[in-house]
């Protein structure tokens, strides 16, 4: 379940995606990828930032993942 951060610039990008819910992490990453590609038509591509979202991102699936089947045991 989603968390509402009242100033989320406060808030490290990281946390924020630790409250997400799985479908919300996935959506997350999707409007990265398509921000990516609009951005990439008016400005040079900022890889290193879309690259560290990617980089978080599939870092909690894997945690979640990983907790999932530890949980299974």
């Amino acid at each position: 379940m989603a968390r509402f951060f009242p100033n989320p610039e406060e808030i490290p990008l990281s946390d924020q995606i630790k409250a997400l819910g799985d479908d919300e992490l996935l959506d997350f990453w999707e409007e990265t990828q398509f921000l990516d590609k609009f951005l990439q038509e008016d400005v040079p591509p900022n890889v290193a930032a879309t690259k560290e979202y990617e980089r978080m991102i599939i870092l909690e699936l894997q945690l979640r993942t990983c907790m999932r089947s530890c949980e299974g045991r």
